[in-house]
């Protein structure tokens, strides 16, 4: 079969990237004029695409090795992105992703996936569709793709002309990226030494001293065996992709392309696109729209996914078996993924789906805390974590990678850490615009508690 067939992915010649509309499509916006929308999706449909088609291929590839047991996914980035993000922001995003991938790459001994949540994160599925405040009940906020999160008739109305705004919030967000990327911002001796503040002031630094100084004296040695980043590209560059959950399907559909090269389809609003678990359902539109495109995807898994709906999944949107294709992002709970993952491990595994494995530690605990706010507490975080590591090794399956929802900025969202943030402090600084994220300093602190469940095996 070539590489231009277009059954490979699709499952037949059936597909277009409009075919999505003959399914039922959940978690939709009620857009309030066709033809605004109509006006919208034109425009969108004659811009440039956002990524390439080659890019797309390339992360395929590495994901291809997280499948095979010979690489590592770190998945990152907002909740929700928001249209006013500023550049420094956007920074010190990639900051915290660097320093997290640095600790990961070392203590896994396998080559690191830098795959953001970034560049088109700007829509949110919600459990209800409207929000209710007193006696006024308005359209939830959807994202800022959709919608704004002021509570007013007005604010809440979904506006078509809003999926431009993202194209254009996203493209100068991926313009940042590569030139951080590939500017020298990501230089490692940079990345080191911010991991050394972080270990110089944080309570746990201890724990992670030696990890530290073990990264150090590492590129001290390759240095002394002339090996810099002036003349290995690898130390000075890194290659990083995008990603966002393709949930707004008139968007993702307006910014698909078909590839001059190979003649298949991409969505190329990111490399790498995922459904979500309120949106998994097999004859969905959601399923439909992606099983026909050519990139990368993922597929939230939560608790009450069953084996043969997993495997059912992996025909539909990998039926070619193709490594790196599809990655199932789990998201089970720290009370309950060493029960109910290895069931669905040991299904995908017997079916010979080379799938690759992630762990969303994020969704499944969430909580309200006593002062009302939505939260996450860092403990249960780090025991999802733990326990999905544990499943994979009894499963003698893999555990590819972590999927996390973080910010570079001194958030206090999520409980927890070696800082020790308490319920008290959430109202300090509470900004996400949806669910809560770790902070810059948590999120490093859980990558040296991540990396050393890597060292002890995997």
């Amino acid at each position: 079969m070539s590489a231009g067939d277009p059954t490979l992915f699709a499952g037949g010649s059936d597909w277009s990237p409009s075919s999505w509309r003959a399914k039922p499509a959940l978690q939709q916006p009620a857009w309030p004029d066709e033809a605004e929308l109509e006006q919208a999706t034109k425009a969108l449909r004659d811009l440039p695409p956002l990524v390439f088609a080659g890019e797309a291929r390339s992360l395929m590839s590495h994901l291809g090795r997280v499948a095979n047991g010979e690489a590592f996914l770190l998945q990152a980035g907002d909740c929700a992105e928001s249209f006013d993000s500023s550049a420094d922001s956007i920074r010190d995003k990639l900051r915290v992703i660097l320093q997290m991938a640095i600790v990961l790459t070392y203590s896994g001994g396998v080559p690191l996936v830098k795959v953001g949540r970034i560049a088109g994160q700007f829509a949110k599925p919600r459990s209800s569709p409207t929000e209710t405040k007193g006696e006024v009940e308005l359209t939830s906020f959807l994202g800022h793709m959709v919608n704004d999160i002021g509570f007013s008739e007005a604010e809440r109305l979904p506006d078509p002309r809003r999926l431009l705004t993202s194209y254009h919030r996203a493209a100068s967000t991926l313009n940042l990226l590569r030139a951080f990327t590939r500017g020298g911002y990501a230089d490692l001796s940079r990345v080191a030494s911010w991991n050394r503040e972080f270990v110089a002031t944080s309570p746990a630094g201890r724990r992670y001293a030696r990890m530290a100084d073990e990264i150090d004296r590492a590129l001290r040695f390759m240095t002394a065996c002339g090996v810099t980043t002036s003349n290995t590209p690898q130390l000075h560059e890194v290659e990083f992709y995008t990603s966002h959950e393709a949930l707004v399907l008139d968007y993702e559909e307006a910014l698909t392309r078909e590839d001059s090269t190979t003649g298949d389809w991409y969505d190329c609003s990111a490399h790498m696109l995922w459904i979500g678990e309120r949106t998994r359902q097999l004859d969905g539109a959601h399923v439909e729209f992606l099983r026909g495109v050519r990139n990368p995807l993922g597929c939230k898994i939560g608790p009450t996914a069953t084996a043969d709906e997993v495997v059912a999944l992996c025909e539909l949107l990998n039926p070619q078996r193709v490594p790196g294709r599809l990655t199932l992002i789990t998201r089970m709970g720290a009370g309950k993924v060493e029960t109910l993952l290895p069931p669905l491990l040991r299904a995908v595994r017997d079916s010979g789906h080379p799938v690759a494995w992630a762990c969303d530690p994020m969704h499944g605990n969430t909580y309200t805390s006593t002062s009302g706010r939505k939260t996450r507490d860092f403990d249960d975080v780090l025991a999802e974590i733990s326990g999905f590591f544990a499943a994979h090794t009894a499963c003698g399956t893999w555990a590819g990678g972590v999927h996390v929802e973080l910010t570079g900025d001194a958030v206090t969202e999520c409980i927890g850490g070696a800082d020790k943030i308490l319920d008290a402090d959430l109202e300090r600084a509470f900004e996400t615009l949806c669910d809560p994220r770790l902070n810059g300093r948590q999120s490093v602190d859980l990558a040296f508690r991540v990396a050393e469940m890597l060292s002890g095996g995997n």
